[in-house]
């Protein structure tokens, strides 16, 4: 169990000017890690607080990629918000933003600018295809990168008999994007750590979509002798399973158990070289086996026979298993609307503490503890400001 050390991220400020997921969900990560995380909303506040689920007008969506950060409402539009926000900058050891490039430095916030107030900044910038290049400009979502990659039409090779590539509701590009940003940050704060410098962290979802396709991106540039071997779902009486008898120990484990040796002895199984030239074959009597059992039975069979295996289940089931449950996997934070369960971190550190933080911050909520405290503006010009329509504090 991790001890009560600091978290590994204690004392790092975040100046966060993100929103929907790839930025948000790493500045998430890096509260998690213990950094003290600064959201700065535009005047509307962001607009992940809108999205379902709503509960009482708060958004369910935005608890989880958010909670943990503290809320700086103000409109970059106005100098006065542009002034203290590099002030900010100037007391921060990040900088993470998901505009389009160019964005920031029509603001004065670019990397160049701010690195002059603090020249061992670390300053991430997270779009869909880069900082530079003839697509840095064009505007992205995850669903957007996922075809431009070939994502999808890979996916879509792998089907059988579709006339178009799939629908898609799943952020992958976003998420594991966010990830690797995070990983990136930490590595330039560990640069800084040893050299006194800081740098600018290009994180482009294209870029993280591409390193996915290891396969694919190899097919692009050699021939491959023997088909692909696909993981398909094989059928049981109550559902699905998918069986992975990759090494010659899952294998005869597998054989074992369902009480087929002869498959030990068949030349189109000899190996992983014969398996695979002949592995629709395989998965063929596979499914042969499974379809008279349960889900549940083939599960338990083949998974204590050693070779790996797994039952087709819902999220809700996946959050709710013992394993889930046991490591920690769900955290619970309040948003104003009653509990929220969010899903912690997806690493486990053995002596430092890393945990959704179990606050949600309202819109505008630190905007005046962060300018009296941290650049010494009284209440008063706070309160002048808000009524300028510069900024938003929570308590005006």
């Amino acid at each position: 169990m991790p001890s009560k050390q600091s978290a590994v991220l204690a004392g790092i400020r975040v100046l966060d000017f993100t929103s929907m997921i790839a930025g948000a969900y790493c500045t998430r990560l890096l509260a998690d890690l213990g950094a003290e995380v600064i959201k700065c909303e535009p005047l509307s506040g962001d607009y992940v607080r809108v999205p379902a689920p709503l509960r009482d007008g708060k958004s369910a969506y935005f608890a989880h990629l958010n909670c943990g950060k503290k809320s700086l409402c103000l409109d970059l539009k106005r100098p006065e918000a542009r002034e203290l926000v590099a002030g900010l900058a100037a007391q921060s050891d990040v900088v993470v933003e998901n505009f389009r490039p160019g964005v920031m430095q029509r603001l004065g916030l670019d990397y160049e600018t701010l690195a002059e107030l603090k020249p061992d900044i670390v300053y991430c910038a997270i779009t869909g295809y880069g900082q530079s290049g003839p697509d840095a400009g064009l505007p992205a979502y995850a669903p957007i990168v996922h075809a431009a990659s070939g994502y999808d039409l890979a996916n879509m090779e792998h089907q059988d008999n579709l006339e178009r590539p799939l629908r898609t509701g799943l952020y992958v590009a976003d998420y594991f994007s966010g990830m690797t940003a995070a990983g990136g940050i930490q590595g330039a704060l560990l640069h800084r750590e040893r050299t006194g410098q800081g740098q600018a962290v290009d994180v482009a979802l294209m870029d993280n979509m591409l390193s996915m396709l290891v396969y694919q991106v190899l097919q692009e540039q050699f021939s491959f002798d023997g088909p692909l071997m696909l993981y398909a779902p094989s059928p049981t009486r109550d559902g699905y399973v998918i069986v992975m008898p990759l090494t010659q120990a899952n294998f005869v484990a597998l054989a074992e158990v369902t009480d087929h040796p002869e498959w030990l002895n068949d030349p189109r199984f000899a190996d992983f070289a014969e398996r695979q030239r002949n592995w629709d074959e395989l998965m063929l009597l596979i499914d042969q086996w499974t379809a008279t059992r349960s889900s549940e039975e083939c599960e338990a069979l083949i998974s204590e026979a050693g070779c790996p295996i797994s039952r087709y289940k819902t999220v809700g089931q996946a959050i709710t298993s013992a394993q889930s449950r046991y490591r920690g996997v769900m955290a619970e934070v309040d948003d104003g609307a009653g509990p929220v369960q969010v899903v912690n971190a997806p690493w486990r550190l053995s002596h430092s503490p890393v945990a959704a933080q179990p606050w949600v911050s309202e819109v505008g909520q630190h905007t005046r503890e962060l300018l009296c405290d941290l650049l010494g503006y009284s209440p008063q010009r706070v309160t002048e400001l808000a009524q300028q329509g510069v900024l938003i504090a929570a308590d005006e």
